[in-house]
């Protein structure tokens, strides 16, 4: 089996990767160890920056997303019991995010894959990457039964954290950066209507707490816990309450409540594996870093990789110049770096860390009333959220 790139998973990276190789004419194969089934119902993130919306219309992969994707201009954020909304349009010129869940994308994706792109192979396991720095690199992997081998001229891991990808790249030509957070996320999905038109960011002196939803009828909330919970030690009239707690103001702002359907804990870190590319592999979203939730920043991160690799493979087609190949890893970690940097603050200002003391509690209160009060330090977190430039 032969190919331009092999894609070593369908998640919307790799998806969105061949997608945007079959429209440039430059044919690839995904290779995906999970079943359609899997892929196109894992809860992942849900934010999509502006500049993820107009990839993916630019991509021809819009179009249900703008029937049913919510449309965002803001975010609230909450703290010692007030609201401050941050307008993102009036800070920005314009841009916004859209609600619209990596579910979601992955369906669209996968069904314009099938319909025109080339071979997506589900239940295809991806065992190795070996002469990633020859000319002829390839992809061993499992395949109903029997193993087969896929020969490329690139290949691009977009197999995540765990995945095969990265562990081809020497240990001794690579740096490691990250930081582990001693809290996590306890998420639900609850079948009621979203208490609030937009995210609410809280910080209270109980933790933090998010106010998101999947659709008008359905929220998507989360709790900060301790790191290694286990999410089925709360109950749900428990979860209701702490949420009410941490989402108290002091005007007549209520909690809806409703059945909870889906409970998990989400651990929090910060990684970034660096270079991104050894010789003709290239590493793609989660498989290169990792951000905690706060900022909303993995899924477009992902996008941004591919988007980058797909514009220097198409520029090399064009001129013969690998120039851009060549800066793939520099290009894609400005971007990378300005996120975890924008992720980590946004955690910091929101969580509160275990021992935390009064001095550190009045600073996050203090650099909360900077936001609300400063148009400057207002706009930075603006421009920030809605999406760094993939270029």
């Amino acid at each position: 089996m032969r190919t331009t790139v092999g894609i070593i998973g369908a998640g919307p990276a790799g998806l969105l990767l061949a997608r945007l190789l079959h429209r440039a004419g430059i044919d690839s194969v995904v290779l995906e160890g999970r079943d359609r089934a899997y892929v196109e119902h894992r809860q992942r993130a849900g934010i999509l920056e502006q500049g993820t919306v107009d990839v993916l219309r630019a991509a021809g992969a819009g179009e249900r997303m703008d029937r049913e994707g919510l449309r965002h201009d803001g975010i609230e954020l909450r703290y010692d019991r007030k609201r401050h909304r941050v307008d993102f349009p009036a800070l920005t010129g314009g841009r916004s995010v859209t609600v619209y869940a990596q579910t979601e994308v992955c369906k669209d994706l996968i069904a314009l894959q099938l319909k025109e792109g080339g071979p997506l192979l589900f239940e295809a396991e991806a065992l190795a990457v070996e002469g990633a720095d020859t000319d002829a690199p390839s992809i061993r992997f499992r395949h109903e039964g029997r193993e087969d081998v896929l020969e490329c001229e690139y290949v691009v891991g977009c197999d995540g954290f765990w995945g095969v990808a990265r562990k081809a790249i020497p240990t001794e030509l690579t740096r490691v950066f990250e930081r582990t957070y001693p809290y996590a996320w306890l998420g639900i999905l609850a079948d009621v209507p979203p208490s609030h038109d937009e995210l609410v960011y809280a910080r209270h002196d109980r933790g933090f707490a998010l106010l998101s939803m999947r659709s008008p009828s359905v929220s998507r909330l989360y709790l900060q816990v301790p790191e290694g919970t286990d999410a089925d030690s709360w109950g749900d009239e428990g979860i209701w309450d702490e949420l009410e707690r941490r989402f108290e103001t002091d005007d007549d702002w209520t909690l809806d409540r409703g059945p909870i359907t889906q409970k998990s804990v989400t651990p929090m870190r910060s990684y970034v594996h660096e270079p991104m590319r050894h010789g003709r592999l290239f590493l793609a979203g989660d498989a290169a870093h990792i951000v905690p939730p706060t900022g909303a920043k993995g899924l477009n991160l992902a996008v941004g990789d591919v988007v980058t690799f797909a514009r220097a493979l198409s520029y090399q087609k064009d001129t013969g110049s690998a120039e851009l190949l060549d800066r793939y890893s520099e290009t894609c970690l400005r971007r990378i770096w300005q996120a975890e940097r924008f992720s980590y603050d946004m955690t910091s200002l929101l969580h509160r860390a275990p021992g935390a003391t009064p001095f550190e509690d009045r600073m996050q209160l203090a650099r909360l009333e900077r936001i609300a009060g400063s148009r400057a330090a207002e706009t930075d977190l603006a421009e920030a959220y809605t999406g760094f430039p993939f270029d």
